[in-house]
């Protein structure tokens, strides 16, 4: 068993424990929280398959941006035990077996394969480097026609959300 095994398996355990602390924690703030770890998890199973720019926009964009952006919410909305509309029993169990039917199929597809893990060690599809030549070359009109595009959406957001006095 190789290094990139165990640190599969090893990322794998720690990404399922944090996916059941994240759905079983009281806190909505802890589960935001349990959310974070499993994105980076996942973006060492993305370093993994030698994917570095899929690994680092999960961090930023996921674990970063999305994640602060539930944290307000969740914190805005001062969610608490008095607020919390009553538990429907029947909703919970058609999700226990909903997930446990899930659970049970991806553990027969996994039984059926002979390979664990996919790595592309030869080439560099998932590199930075590669798709900075790709966007630069091949698509450059259309990158810059899309900053040019977010540029002037930022701009409209501010001229927006700027009051009269």
């Amino acid at each position: 068993m190789g290094i990139t095994t165990i640190v599969f398996f090893i990322l794998s355990a720690i990404a399922v424990m944090s996916a059941i602390m994240m759905v079983v924690s009281k806190s909505p703030v802890h589960s935001v929280l349990w959310l974070i770890a499993v994105f980076f998890t996942i973006s060492g199973h993305y370093i993994l398959m030698n994917a570095q720019f899929l690994a680092i926009v999960n961090i930023i964009v996921y674990a970063g941006a999305i994640m602060v952006l539930f944290l307000f919410v969740v914190m805005l909305m001062n969610l608490n035990v008095e607020s919390e509309p009553m538990k429907n029993y029947r909703i919970q169990l058609a999700g226990v077996v909903a997930g446990g039917s899930l659970m049970l199929v991806l553990l027969s597809a996994l039984m059926k394969t002979d390979k664990l893990m996919v790595q592309l060690k030869d080439g560099d599809v998932g590199l930075i480097r590669q798709l900075g030549r790709v966007l630069f070359n091949d698509y450059l009109i259309p990158f810059e026609l899309s900053s040019v595009l977010f540029l002037s959406a930022m701009i409209g957001a501010v001229v927006i959300s700027k009051r009269d006095k």
